[in-house]
């Protein structure tokens, strides 16, 4: 069952691949990235990493939805879905591919792989946290609440108003003062 869903996710993850470059949007390879990545952490999680796989997972939607964000905000086209070619120099970046495929493969067909020494570990999570993060877990993890708490203030006190400011102090105002016409407050 392992072997089939590794299998399935690995197509899966090369078809997404091979959309990043043949849409014609950049939100359209964002999202066409992001599941080519989300399949590649679904392998690592049925390779029997399963903390590392989430964690990649998780760290590819919140970048890539990030990344799709501004585009549609910053875009020169609306929404950044006018046609555009996402390969440039195509006759090189097919060379390129080519050549780095070729030497991978040749690679991993040449190289000595290494035989498993002793038996497999009860706690893969826990040896992986404990082989990246050393005696830092805890630094890591306060860390890790640290850059939350700024990314959530930075955005709360990046916006001039709040949700309710329209209604005033005592959020009694009526009808409510919206900075644009035709809005709810009509």
């Amino acid at each position: 069952m392992s072997a089939a869903l590794f299998g399935v996710l690995a197509v899966l993850a090369l078809v997404a691949a091979l959309l990043v470059f043949s849409v014609d949007s950049m939100p359209r390879a964002t999202f066409a990235l992001l599941a080519s990545l989300g399949c590649a952490g679904g392998e690592v999680v049925v390779l029997g990493l399963p903390y590392l796989g989430v964690v990649v997972v998780l760290m590819m939607v919140m970048e890539m939805v990030v990344m799709a964000v501004f585009m549609v905000a910053y875009m020169m086209n609306p929404a950044g879905l006018t046609r555009m070619s996402m390969v440039h120099n195509k006759r090189g970046s097919v060379v390129v591919s080519a050549g780095v495929f070729v030497a991978l493969a040749v690679g991993i067909l040449l190289v000595r792989w290494p035989r498993r020494t002793g038996g497999r570990p009860g706690d893969t999570t826990f040896q992986l946290g404990e082989s990246l993060m050393g005696g830092q877990m805890l630094t890591m993890i306060t860390l890790g609440f640290v850059l939350l708490a700024t990314m959530v203030g930075t955005t709360v006190l990046a916006t001039h108003r709040g949700r309710y400011d329209r209604f005033g102090d005592d959020l009694d105002r009526r009808p409510a003062l919206d900075p644009a016409g035709g809005g709810v407050g009509r």
